[in-house]
């Protein structure tokens, strides 16, 4: 999405559940909009977060953005952290609108208790629905470079490459944004990101 095409709003809606920094990715996204200049809002549902329910995050950025909330069938990208989600949410995309998810599978206490079933055909009715999709085995990745925390990061550097916000600017949010101990490993995994596109 070029500068150009900011005139009309972008809406990213960024998906998981409780504990995978699903609020984290979308609090960078809003800043890193903010400080390229653009009017950006972001608006969150939490859900049974602690519990590892849904959580759902807007975010909205344009020259000037007067609502939060991305309606269904507006949403040009959805990042999403857990495989079932993605499937749960792909009636907010737009006809063009891209799918960026990691193929972590976390199974809801609903389906222990018996009152339902995971969806074991997600990713093929995904890639029935949506053109090329970006699967990524991202918790696999993230352990590897040395922290299971690191897959929002890597997630968002996937999204990065298809938004027109400077590199640079990315990269100081989360220099801001985490702890410094773990500063490398997050550009690392950001820079990570980028390359799979």
């Amino acid at each position: 999405m070029t500068r150009e095409n900011t005139k009309k709003t972008v809406n990213v809606l960024v998906v998981g559940t409780g504990g995978q920094g699903v609020i984290t990715a979308s609090e960078i996204l809003s800043d890193v909009a903010m400080r390229s200049g653009f009017d950006a809002k972001k608006s969150e549902i939490h859900g049974m977060s602690q519990r590892g329910g849904v959580v759902t995050s807007h975010v909205r950025y344009s020259e000037n953005v007067a609502s939060p909330i991305i309606m269904e069938g507006e949403a040009d990208i959805l990042l999403s952290f857990e495989l079932s989600e993605t499937l749960r949410w792909l009636h907010f995309l737009r006809p063009s609108g891209r799918v960026i998810t990691s193929l972590q599978k976390i199974i809801p206490p609903a389906v222990y208790a018996g009152m339902g079933s995971y969806p074991e055909e997600a990713q093929t009715v995904i890639k029935q629905r949506i053109t090329d999709p970006i699967f990524v085995d991202a918790l696999p990745m993230a352990e590897e470079l040395g922290n299971p925390r690191l897959v929002n990061t890597i997630l968002l550097g996937i999204a990065s490459a298809m938004l027109d916000l400077p590199v640079d600017t990315w990269e100081a949010v989360i220099v801001e944004r985490v702890p410094p101990k773990f500063t490398e490993l997050n550009l690392v995994a950001f820079d990570r990101g980028r390359d799979i596109t």
